[in-house]
This record gives structure tokens, sequence and C-alpha cells, in this order.
């Protein structure tokens, strides 16, 4: 789970947006720019036509004349829909690295086709994004709320105003859930399904769930703990919520589970629990998953003596996670892959 939630990152000024609500009205009335820039995707020619609904986690049906063709959706969103044969045609979300390379988020996108309406928390471009002549809006949901991701509360109104949306929720359930949604957005998008590189995709994420169940059935004992590292804090996640780890437990992993991540579940809320540098020996473990994403310090890069005197550091057994995964079945692949063979390979240290 993203910390943006409990950091509040500062938003840019909000640019002025009375002209750009009637420039996206008026251009959703005449616009119908099927993406010409299809990319390995691109919904046009896929011979979808007549009327289009999707019933998303929110419980709100989006009607439409007419498969949105004008799609604009979180990065991670985005990236998914790629692999499926989908071109967005903005973003919003993480997409850029600092150095200018595609954000971990982005997945296999050409980050130089889209419009990238906002980088950071707090960002969204609403006069792009009006430029745009959206169709519909894609992105996640991590609340049971229905709070759209990375939607900036202040202008949610004003965003609604120019094009319907659609949540995909990835709270409190299993990642096979929130893949199948994808899924089947992608389908009604005019996806094909049946494409042989789709189907080899779903078939390797289904062997690779089964080598993590074996791998976690032969290593019962390896304590695995997933943390997240910021200059002050190591936070360390429970399981209970996220769509990742809720999964790899029904499949066998023995994580570390903080009971203060528990105590805040239970109160409505919480994802993990905040250690201080000094404290980050709390809890033993043998593998260490740390967060990947662009806002979290990488391993290679925790300078703490507390961290480097770990039993699970000193081993070398940390790997990366995704606390947002890419909701496409080739990009959660290596989800699987890299925990199973982090427990076939794994020592007990702890």
């Amino acid at each position: 789970m993203s910390h943006a939630r409990v950091t509040h990152l500062t938003r840019r000024g909000l640019l002025a947006a009375g002209g750009a609500l009637g420039l996206g009205a008026a251009l959703a009335a005449c616009g119908d720019d099927k993406g010409k820039d299809g990319g390995s995707g691109g919904n046009a020619g896929t011979g979808k036509s007549g009327p289009w609904s999707f019933k998303d986690d929110r419980g709100t049906t989006v009607k439409l004349d007419k498969t949105p063709a004008n799609i604009v959706a979180f990065t991670g969103v985005g990236a998914a829909l790629y692999d499926y044969g989908i071109q967005v045609k903005g973003v919003f979300g993480p997409t850029k690295t600092t150095a200018g390379k595609p954000d971990v988020q982005a997945g296999d996108m050409d980050i130089s086709k889209v419009t990238v309406l906002g980088n950071t928390w707090g960002q969204f471009n609403i006069e792009k994004y009006a430029s745009l002549a959206p169709d519909v809006l894609i992105t996640t949901m991590f609340d049971g709320a229905g709070t759209l991701w990375y939607v900036p509360e202040e202008s949610k109104g004003k965003i609604s105003q120019l094009a319907p949306s659609v949540g995909i929720s990835v709270y409190d359930r299993q990642l096979t859930q929130p893949l199948q949604r994808m899924w089947d957005l992608a389908e009604s998008l005019g996806a094909d399904m049946k494409a042989a590189k789709v189907a080899d995709a779903k078939k390797r994420f289904e062997d690779a769930a089964a080598r993590l169940r074996a791998a976690a059935k032969a290593k019962p004992d390896i304590k695995v703990m997933v943390g997240s590292a910021s200059d002050q804090l190591l936070y360390v996640s429970g399981t209970n919520l996220s769509i990742d780890l809720e999964y790899f437990k029904t499949l066998g992993v023995n994580f570390v589970e903080p009971p203060e991540a528990a105590k805040q579940k239970n109160g409505g809320g919480g994802w993990y629990e905040s250690l201080s540098w000094e404290n980050v020996d709390k809890y033993d473990a043998d593998i260490i998953m740390m967060d990947d994403r662009s806002q979290a310090i990488q391993p290679a890069d925790i300078t703490k003596a507390t961290w480097k005197k770990l039993p699970a550091v000193k081993a070398g057994q940390i790997i990366p996670r995704s606390p947002e995964p890419i909701l496409s079945y080739d990009k959660c692949v290596p989800l699987l892959t890299n925990l199973a063979e982090a427990l076939e390979k794994a020592k007990k240290v702890s």
C-alpha cells in the first residue's frame, strides 16, 4: 500500500479549470478520435461496436454509446491494459523516474506515447485531461469506500464532470480477484483474450502459483517479512489487506504478522507497523521483501547500521515486492516466481 495516503504529499497548484470543463464537454460531444497511436494495442479495429457497459467494484455501471476509445487511467492500470492490447491515451500516477526512465509501475508501456497528467501524488492536470476528450477514467481503489486511487480529493468533482469513472478494487481480497476483474474489463474494451500471448501468460501464472505453493510447503519454517523503507522509518506490512500478500498467504507462505497492523485492520484501516531504524530487529525474518516503488528507498541504498546487521540482510535474502501489482497475468508471474525462488534457496537465519 502506498504511504502517500498517510504522508499527504503537497499537491501542486491546481490549474483553473472552468474553461477546461467546457472544452472537455465540447470535445467529448464531437470527438471520436479512436486511438490512432496503437502501440501493441489500440482498441480500434477490434470489431467491437455498439453500446458499452461495465459494472465496476463500487457497483457503479458505466454505460456509453460505444466502446471507449479515449481511455485515461492510473499508470499501473494503463500498463495492465497494454499487456492485453489496449492502448490508453493518458495516465496519472508514477510514470517517469527522476532520471526520465519508465517507472516500475509503467510496465511495458511506451511512456512517450501517452499524455502524463501527473507523476506524483496530488498531481492531476485537469486542462490536459479535458484536452484528451476522455471517454472513461479507470483506476484502482485501496479502501472499502470507493476512493479512486491517485484522483486528488480536492479536484475529484471537476474531474468527474469530464468523463465517467471505473474503479477496480485492490482492497482486502486476493490477487486473483482483481486480476480477473482487469481481464473482464480488458475483454469488454475489445481485447483478444484468446490470443496466444494472453493464454500463455495465464498458464505461466498458474504454474508459478503451483511452484510457490510447493516451495512454501517445503520450507514451512522460513519466515518472510514485508517492508518499505523511508528516511525515518521501516514500514512492516501485515497480510490482511494487500492483494499480493493475502494470496501468497493462501499458498502457504509464512509471513511476519505485526500485531499493530492487525489491530488497525480490525479498527477499520491500517496496513503496516512503523518501526524506527533503531528497532528494525523487532521481528525475526529469514527473507525480507522490500517495496520496489520509486517512492521507497531501495535496499541497496539503505545505509542504516541496524539494517545491515539483520540476519536476512547479511545472508543476502532480500527480494523486491510490488505493493501495487500491474494487474495482468504477465506482470504477476514474476511476483510468484521471485518469492518461490527465494524460498527454495533460503537458509534459516533467524
